[in-house]
């Protein structure tokens, strides 16, 4: 067994071993969850450490050059590393983002090892082994902070596609001009899928969109962001429990924009932009792609979330004497979609049909997580296994749990729960 090179751990009392270096706790993951729970557990005076197996804030890193937050600034609020900018109801763009969390790393003296990767993790008696590219390591806990979306989603007939067309997910898009030259068709209306459309547009390329059932929202209401009425109206606390089908943490995004200094971005406005708009999609035979005609469907599913939605801002804009009158009833839709499109003179297909968990192939722990793949942790940050926790998961105990407005507090409930099972 080889054994992975750290700096002087101290051993928790549980950890008996010659044959692995040993630490008291492993995070995976050095992102705003790992990091806001390394800073957690270091303010605990927990021995840890934090495997990264790129870079900090890696998978901000991989977003297409345009990309900014969807949340306002003042969303970052992570322990002790609140946003102090001075422009708090700006959108940050992608580079910032990286700068952000790797000085949030620096000032919390996280112990992270980048270019280490973790390939396995199982149970041993007592605590973990955790299988990494430099060899093993044993824990007695883990908390994996590698968040539940990531692997991309292909629909079904993706295979169909002609070779001559380059496909790609999402999460290898750049830019316009690094896609072959002709037309693009993206698959996927959710949040991503409308900002690399309208990136695609900027830069000059002629673009068709494949819709879902995605909701859309306005950029502002009452001169307050949409997050600021989502905060007030106890939308983003919303606990797991309250849902009544565990498949709605797979519900897209809104669709949305943080570019520019925040704008509107749907369906409606993506036609305005020249987007060719699709149903859904369903297959090529090589020369035509085909859709189901389920566009109008599509559309009324997202305004009805927006109708939905709206009755929460009326509700605080009540309870605050604040004025919505720029909140209005959703714009008839009379635009026509064809069913197929001659894929002559397309260059590229971009996936964006959304992602889903993997952390199967690599926690040895199957009843760990539920059908759908998701971590089953409780609202006290315990899961079903001991030693084995999760931080940065979409609605792991709030909807807010992997944004930065939410992951600190999901955090310092697990750092918690980590104490008193280490102190037993």
């Amino acid at each position: 067994m080889t054994a992975l090179n750290l700096k002087a751990p101290r051993l928790a009392k549980t950890l008996r071993s010659s044959e692995a270096d040993s630490v008291d706790v492993v995070v995976v993951g050095a992102g705003q969850a790992g990091l806001a729970t390394s800073r957690e557990l270091t303010m605990t005076g927990i021995d840890h450490v934090v495997l990264e197996r790129f870079r900090i804030a890696q998978s901000w890193r991989d977003r297409w050059e345009s990309f900014c937050l969807v949340l306002p600034n003042w969303t970052l609020q992570l322990p002790g590393h609140a946003y102090a900018g001075d422009d708090p109801d700006g959108f940050m763009p992608r580079d910032d983002i990286v700068a952000y969390l790797e000085s949030y790393a620096t000032e919390s003296k996280s112990p992270v090892r980048e270019g280490v990767e973790v390939v396995g993790i199982r149970p041993s008696k007592p605590g973990w082994i955790v299988e990494t590219s430099n060899g093993e390591l044993r824990t007695a806990v883990v908390i994996a902070a590698t968040g539940a979306f990531q692997t991309a989603v292909r629909p079904v007939g993706s295979e169909s596609l002609p070779e001559s067309v380059l496909q790609l997910d999402v999460g290898r898009y750049r830019n316009p001009d690094a896609l072959p030259r002709g037309k693009v068709l993206v698959v996927g209306s959710g949040q991503s899928g409308c900002q690399v459309a309208e990136d695609l547009v900027r830069g000059g390329r002629e673009v068709s969109l494949a819709c879902g059932r995605s909701p859309w929202l306005p950029r502002r209401v009452g001169e307050r962001d949409i997050f600021w009425w989502a905060t007030e109206s106890g939308f983003m606390d919303t606990p797991v429990t309250a849902l009544s089908d565990p498949t709605e943490r797979l519900a897209p995004n809104p669709q949305l924009s943080g570019r520019d200094g925040g704008h509107d971005l749907n369906l409606r406005t993506l036609v305005g932009m020249g987007v060719t708009l699709v149903g859904h999609f369903k297959g090529s035979d090589g020369q035509l792609a085909y859709f189901t005609p389920d566009l109008a469907a599509s559309v009324a599913a997202g305004d009805q979330v927006y109708s939905q939605f709206s009755q929460l801002i009326r509700t605080v804009a009540k309870e605050r004497g604040i004025s919505v009158d720029d909140l209005a009833e959703s714009p008839p839709w009379e635009v026509e979609a064809p069913d197929a499109i001659d894929l002559a003179g397309f260059g590229a297909v971009i996936h964006a049909a959304g992602f889903r968990p993997n952390y199967r192939p690599w926690i040895d722990a199957p009843e760990a997580f539920d059908f759908l793949g998701f971590p089953i942790q409780d609202m006290s940050g315990s899961g079903v296994l001991p030693g084995l926790h999760f931080v940065g998961v979409h609605f792991l105990r709030k909807r807010k749990s992997a944004l930065f407005s939410g992951v600190g507090e999901d955090a310092s409930i697990v750092v918690k729960a980590v104490g008193d099972y280490l102190s037993r």
